[in-house]
């Protein structure tokens, strides 16, 4: 009897690897088709077939993943089996370096030998590690009882807490006293932990971004000026003599997210338009201008703070038009696939964290049942984002007592805003501009200043590569 069952147990498992060699064919012929089943011709370049191929995956594990619970087992096996298919291919974009080879007569010659590529030697195994500190953190809240769900469906009087305006999530209820202290503490180590996946995997996807070259066709639909690109009162703001980015980011409208998001390809597009300036500030182009150096070089340091700010406020923030444009026109597939990985990971640690705050909110409510009349008030804030939480933006002292604040970007990767304190400026600025820009510089934005150069470094200090993998 134990035998016979062996044998089933063998056959079902000869059937389910089959299955997958055959679900394997599939996907891979898809990838070569560039989604063009017809086999026409007209598919998209292979590095947007994988960068697409991983958005939908992760789409249909992550999708339904609207409460603080483990992944169920087979959306977890599918994820890992699936992202490893896609991932493979980064094993074969190889550089070829020297090496050291002994002949049979013992003298030693050099040969051309193949390595994987620098970039995703590098940041492959440190999203594998945060693809795995998000799931392990889904994985705690097994067996937990000090909160639990409600259906959206169910009656007025027994739904719980709900943080945000989004009806269509399960509400979330606490004990009549909020949570236990020993529960609370270990909600926001939760968090922390999340918050660091999160400004891990943002860090990882702009870098990427950054490296992708801009397409000609974006370049072609821009203003030929940063202040057509701005506007009159936007430009006007940002070339002040004293500039703050935090007051800058106060007068603006963040009601929304589509005018964030329209902020942002506004920014986005000027940096474009100052930086092709002083590409061409030599030539007779159409890019050309008259505008001295230093102060261009002011203003793109400014909105490019504005932009790195806004990136950490709203971090669930929907691609802009130049982001969407690169990965559109992206063929390098190295790059396509590690943009993709990091912005799925940066997409589930987003919703983790909302998750944890709406836990938060709710255990807030409970303590302090006052604070439900707040709530309609800090609704009509902006709800952009895991970081805009009407308790930590109006009220700090309603925090849980001894729970830290979540960290940020630069707190997380170890970016000091007097890092580069010592760093000369471009050019020959006048005092006036001289002693501005130090002014400026001394604001939060700091973190800004020369994060590629220690970027890696920062991965390394904090255990999130390998520290015998060098450049």
């Amino acid at each position: 009897m134990d035998e016979h069952e062996n044998i089933n147990d063998r056959v079902s498992k000869i059937k389910e690897k089959q299955a997958e060699l055959e679900q394997m064919k599939e996907r891979y012929a898809k990838l070569l088709l560039g989604e063009d089943m017809s086999g026409g011709g007209k598919g998209v370049s292979s590095a947007l077939a994988l960068s697409n191929a991983i958005t939908n995956l992760a789409a249909s594990v992550f999708g339904e993943q609207h409460k603080l619970a483990p992944m169920p087992e087979d959306r977890k096996k599918r994820w890992r089996r699936e992202v490893s298919w896609l991932l493979s291919v980064t094993d074969c974009i190889v550089d070829f370096t020297p090496s050291q080879q002994m002949a049979k007569d013992g003298s030693n010659m050099e040969v051309m030998a193949t390595r994987q590529r620098g970039d995703l030697r590098i940041n492959i195994p440190a999203l594998k590690k945060l693809d795995a500190m998000l799931i392990g953190c889904l994985d705690n809240f097994r067996g937990q009882n000090q909160f639990w769900y409600v259906s959206k469906d169910a009656d007025e009087s027994e739904k719980g807490v709900q943080r945000s305006d989004k009806w269509w999530l399960p509400t979330v209820k606490v004990p009549p006293e909020g949570l236990s202290e020993e529960s609370r503490k270990w909600m926001q180590h939760q968090k922390d932990c999340v918050n660091q996946v999160l400004k891990a995997s943002m860090a990882i996807n702009a870098e990427i971004l950054a490296e992708i070259e801009i397409p000609e066709n974006y370049i072609d639909n821009l203003p030929k000026n940063g202040r057509e690109s701005l506007g009159d009162s936007i430009y006007k703001s940002i070339t002040v003599d004293s500039f703050d980015p935090m007051q800058f980011l106060s007068t603006m409208d963040l009601s929304s997210e589509l005018s964030v998001l329209d902020l942002k390809n506004k920014i986005e597009a000027s940096i474009v338009i100052w930086k092709r300036k002083m590409h061409h500030k030599d030539s007779k182009s159409s890019w050309s201008s008259t505008v001295r150096l230093e102060k261009r070089e002011l203003f793109e340091d400014r909105v490019e703070t504005i932009l790195l700010l806004l990136k950490q406020q709203f971090p669930g923030l929907p691609q802009s038009s130049l982001e969407i444009s690169k990965i559109e026109c992206n063929k390098d597939i190295g790059f396509a696939i590690l943009e993709s990985y990091s912005r799925v990971l940066e997409s589930l640690a987003n919703t983790v964290m909302n998750r944890i705050e709406d836990v938060l909110y709710a255990d807030n409510m409970a303590q302090d049942p006052s604070l439900a009349a707040n709530k309609r008030t800090t609704s009509s804030r902006v709800s952009v984002g895991a970081s805009i939480d009407p308790l930590s933006t109006e009220s700090p002292s309603l925090t849980p007592t001894g729970s830290p604040t979540s960290r940020t970007l630069s707190d997380f990767m170890g970016w000091s805003i007097d890092q580069e304190g010592s760093e000369s400026t471009k050019g020959s600025p006048s005092p006036k501009e001289e002693t501005e820009h130090e002014k400026y510089h001394s604001k939060s934005a700091r973190i800004l200043s020369k994060t590629k150069n220690s970027y890696m470094e920062k991965l390394e200090a904090y255990g999130l590569r390998s520290p015998t993998v060098k450049h």
